[in-house]
């Protein structure tokens, strides 16, 4: 498989291609194998090599399938041995990317009563949460895929592996974890389970109360990302936004 990129886009190749030669290495058959790339192209290439299964996303998960993903993410999470990650950059999209991302769009946004209330509400918990200002989280550190979207996770049938690394590095379990609950594959048509997700990893006490910061993070992400899908051809159903506005307010609560 061959997967191209474009030019202004190089970093996305490097990333894809550092990922695949990390994993073939400390968890082989979890990622697609590297076979080459060219990443002083024009247009990078990155080649792989295929894999079996189709993708979670648009499927109603049972408990099988939801205890493969979280083995699967659990071994990806532990796989980079500390000196192998130290070498490994922070992946785009991280806590103070989100936030100064947030504090851009916040002058300019227009949406409707509902998801304004709960923007208001989310833009007041981000003030207080010391989210802002605060430094590296005392929790360990971990190789992410950067990518919540369960169409990369693929199903055989026995197992699960992961597709697109194009934003991966350094992250932390509880970001990675609140990045799948919170992304709208994960509930805008089959939800996910994310009471069952959850119950498959062992978090510490200061990793479970970073879930919860991360998770109401990464919906108001969402939910602006949300107000702003419209026009002719929107990404997702009549509705979804604020459908979205009471899944922060949930969490805010």
């Amino acid at each position: 498989m061959i997967k191209r990129f474009r030019g202004e886009h190089r970093e996305q190749a490097e990333r894809e291609w550092r990922a695949l030669t990390l994993l073939a290495r400390y968890a082989p058959g979890l990622a697609p194998e590297p076979r080459e790339a060219d990443l002083e192209a024009p247009e990078p290439t990155v080649v792989m090599s295929r894999l079996p299964g189709g993708p979670l996303r648009g499927r109603s998960l049972d408990g099988r399938q939801i205890k493969a993903l979280a083995a699967t993410l659990s071994r990806l999470y532990g796989a980079v041995p500390a000196d192998a990650l130290a070498g490994v950059p922070r992946r785009p999209g991280h806590q103070q990317d989100l936030i100064a991302q947030i504090r851009l769009w916040t002058p300019r946004t227009q949406a409707s009563d509902a998801v304004s209330r709960a923007m208001n509400r989310g833009l007041a918990w981000l003030t207080d949460s010391g989210m802002e200002t605060a430094g590296q989280p005392d929790v360990p550190q971990v190789f992410g895929p950067g990518d919540g979207n369960l169409a990369n996770y693929l199903w055989d049938g026995f197992e699960v592996r992961i597709v697109d690394f194009e934003d991966s590095g350094v992250s932390d379990r509880a970001f990675e974890v609140a990045e799948i609950t919170e992304h709208v594959a994960s509930w805008v048509d089959k939800p996910l389970d994310v009471e069952t997700f959850l119950e498959q990893f062992e978090l510490t006490a200061t990793e479970s109360v970073r879930l919860a910061d991360c998770r109401r993070l990464l919906a108001l992400v969402w939910l602006f990302l949300l107000s702003f899908d419209k026009g002719d051809k929107p990404r997702n159903p009549p509705g979804t936004a604020e459908r979205q506005a009471g899944r922060l307010l949930s969490l805010l609560d």
